[in-house]
């Protein structure tokens, strides 16, 4: 007897239709297709990239630091960038009354020695820095400027173009009233100092203390001594400055007067009276004062002397430069002390 055939059910499980949970764990091990543009895509991988992103890019680059971004500080009230505040004319004024300028080889290789602590910055043509490559290793090791300039532009800075290739920028010596150097120097017993009375020029006040450097004066008496600290006079000097005192007073005859009752004996120079220079004999503590070459000490000053010398000569020209007679009655005065 047949029997009709069973039917098979793996066919029928294949045809059938698969279940809700069938097909859901089916999805779970399928990536699911999307029928969505492509910025649907965009936007599921940066949900993706915001969970992972840091961790990913790690993996793919072990060698690269991920550094976390800085927070970012929302204001009502914008701040605004800072300027550096320009300095007052007032301030650079104070500044420029406390320094000089020192020009010409000679002289600032001087100032330096002497004062290096005083030196603000340098100025010089490029030809010069072998010569003063120890003052620029100075001032680069003490944080100080010194600029490499042409001829043209140290000309403006030193303000002549008398320059000798170089000039510092220094602060200005400290001058010291008569009163207080007598108190500091009663016990001397041989002592010189140089009064001028209306003498100005620089290039003769430069000479002037290059001889009062030479031959051993202490200081130099004026109602202007910062006039002594101008950049020709310093030229001039060749450095000498560096060694003599600038000695301030209100009125020249008191402060003579001063030195007269400290022990100094006053002399003064005329072209036309007194005693011939190399006939007098010079005491050890004096002091000796000049004038203006064209009409010499003021008779208040005169009066206060107790020697007056003259230079003796040939006649043909009315009298020597200042300066010129500054060093002839110094050089006698040193030459006499030394005997």
């Amino acid at each position: 007897m047949a029997y009709p055939a069973k039917p098979n059910n793996k066919s029928r499980s294949q045809s059938a239709p698969r279940s809700e949970a069938g097909r859901s764990e089916e999805n779970r091990s399928r990536p699911a297709k999307s029928n969505r543009a492509g910025s649907d895509k965009s936007a599921g991988s940066k949900g993706r990239d915001d969970r992972q992103g840091p961790a990913r890019d790690l993996l793919q680059k072990p060698w690269k630091s991920v550094k976390p971004k800085a927070a970012v500080h929302t204001s009502d009230k914008t701040e605004k960038p800072t300027a550096n505040k320009p300095i007052s004319a007032g301030l650079l004024k104070q500044q420029e009354q406390q320094e000089s300028r020192v020009h010409g080889e000679n002289a600032c290789r001087v100032c330096f020695t002497e004062r290096p602590d005083a030196v603000v910055k340098m100025y010089l043509q490029p030809e010069y820095a072998g010569r003063f490559a120890d003052v620029m290793k100075y001032l680069a090791a003490n944080k100080k400027a010194y600029h490499l300039v042409d001829a043209a532009e140290l000309e403006k800075i030193a303000g002549s173009q008398h320059h000798g290739g170089v000039v510092l920028v220094v602060k200005k010596r400290e001058n010291l009233n008569i009163a207080s150097y007598l108190t500091l120097n009663r016990k001397h017993k041989k002592d010189c100092l140089l009064a001028l009375d209306g003498v100005g020029n620089p290039h003769n006040l430069g000479a002037i203390a290059r001889s009062c450097a030479h031959f051993g004066v202490s200081g130099i008496l004026m109602t202007e001594p910062d006039l002594l600290q101008s950049g020709a006079a310093a030229r001039t000097a060749e450095g000498g400055l560096e060694f003599v005192q600038g000695l301030s007073c209100e009125s020249l005859p008191l402060a003579l007067q001063l030195c007269k009752q400290a022990g100094y004996t006053l002399i003064t120079t005329s072209s036309h009276a007194g005693k011939s220079l190399y006939q007098t004999t010079l005491p050890a503590k004096v002091v000796i004062v000049f004038g203006e070459e064209m009409d010499g000490v003021s008779q208040a000053v005169a009066n206060n002397a107790e020697i007056a010398l003259q230079i003796p000569g040939s006649g043909k020209v009315e009298s020597l430069n200042v300066s010129v007679a500054a060093s002839l009655i110094l050089g006698e005065w040193y030459r006499q002390q030394q005997n």
